[in-house]
């Protein structure tokens, strides 16, 4: 049986992402995952951080026969600006998944990681081969870090892999400079469970009551977003109705889009229930601001919205959503959203809606997993 450590950047709850997707369908394979360690300082920022602090003295728990999570003992602080304080983390972090390792009989597993700071825990945790997962242009999130140390240690980390997946053309150009085994897999869809929106579902009782079309957006309530669009589009059509689901980021700030009466905000829903919600919608939502970062962005819920079938309004970033614009909309300004989202809401054929599912179901994660896991065999990384 294949046996694979994942040093993930996503904790394995609440909200599932291309770690926990891909993990979870991994055949044939043992696997210990390990949420990302939470800092010293974090209960200074968040109460509820404090308990994350000794989640590492707890067993793990299995999520299937075959994969088990743990969480990682908590870390020092300012690592992303200082690679000695790295360096001790990792440290710690290569000491503890040795532990779980040895008590799991594990000696030689595939080493699956998606931080550029793993890059100095690698030596020191027994492996057959590195795999690194990229997900996102990590020395442009900005906030504590040196974005040159960031993109040093993911340089490292490159250079160490065995295989490299990358969810968006540039960062696969970027990490080419370092590594040529680089292969391109973007985000997918749960193609089963949002396929559910395409057909009617009961309304969920904390759903609005309102008159008119629904535009709504599923996803976390960060910085990227361009809500600049939609408090355009609330103002100018007060007859339409924006619904937010997702959790709000920490300094975010929504007061405009608050103040909107056709603007609602319906906070973080579990993940299996995100389909009753968007059956609701007449036009999904897929809107980020011109940065470094949205450029590189494989959006999760645009795949999600593929599968669903219903229309879609995006604005042109990130890049690879260019290659979908024939089946729904790009908005490149704030008066083009409106006019685009007008239009949207005529683009409710039959034959549309199936073109829309039909990418959905070829983005679909089990066959991102195939493509992985085919990619592996190829470079014996994986046997069967």
């Amino acid at each position: 049986m294949r046996q694979i450590v994942c040093l993930s950047t996503s904790p394995w709850y609440p909200i599932p992402t291309r770690k926990q997707q891909v993990m979870s369908r991994m055949e044939n394979a043992e696997i210990l995952y390990f949420d990302p360690p939470v800092t010293l300082l974090a209960p200074l920022k968040d109460k509820e951080a404090r308990k994350k602090l000794f989640a590492y003295r707890n067993p793990g728990e299995k999520i299937k026969d075959n994969l088990t999570v743990y969480a990682l003992p908590p870390v020092l602080p300012f690592f992303n600006r200082f690679r000695w304080i790295n360096k001790i983390n990792q440290f710690r972090v290569a000491r503890f998944v040795r532990k779980k390792m040895r008590q799991a009989h594990m000696e030689q597993p595939v080493l699956w990681t998606y931080s550029p700071t793993s890059c100095d825990c690698l030596a020191k945790i027994p492996h057959r081969a590195i795999v690194y997962d990229c997900v996102d242009r990590h020395s442009a999130y900005g906030g504590l870090m040196n974005p040159k140390l960031v993109d040093q240690m993911e340089q490292d980390l490159a250079q160490k892999a065995d295989q490299i997946f990358a969810t968006a053309q540039g960062l696969c150009e970027r990490l080419r400079q370092f590594n040529p085994k680089v292969q391109f897999i973007p985000n997918g869809a749960n193609y089963e469970r949002f396929s559910q929106a395409a057909e009617p579902q009961d309304k969920p009782v904390d759903f609005p009551n309102m008159d008119g079309p629904v535009f709504g957006f599923v996803g976390a309530l960060q910085d990227c977003i361009a809500y600049q669009f939609v408090e355009k589009a609330a103002k100018a059509k007060p007859e339409w109705n924006f619904v937010f689901i997702g959790g709000e980021k920490p300094g975010v700030d929504l007061s405009a889009l608050k103040s909107c009466k056709n603007v609602y905000f319906l906070g973080l829903k579990a993940n299996e229930s995100l389909p009753a919600y968007m059956a609701q919608f007449d036009v999904c939502l897929n809107l980020f601001v011109a940065n470094d970062l949205s450029k590189d962005v494989s959006p999760l819920k645009f795949f999600e919205y593929l599968a669903t079938g219903k229309p879609i309004v995006s604005t042109p970033q990130p890049d690879q959503i260019l290659q979908f614009s024939s089946i729904i909309s790009i908005a490149y300004t704030e008066e083009d959203f409106v006019v685009k989202c007008a239009e949207a809401l005529a683009d409710d054929l039959p034959e549309r809606k199936a073109l829309r599912m039909e990418e959905g179901r070829k983005s679909s994660w089990d066959s991102r997993v195939s493509q992985m896991c085919a990619c592996l065999q190829q470079g014996k990384i994986f046997f069967e």
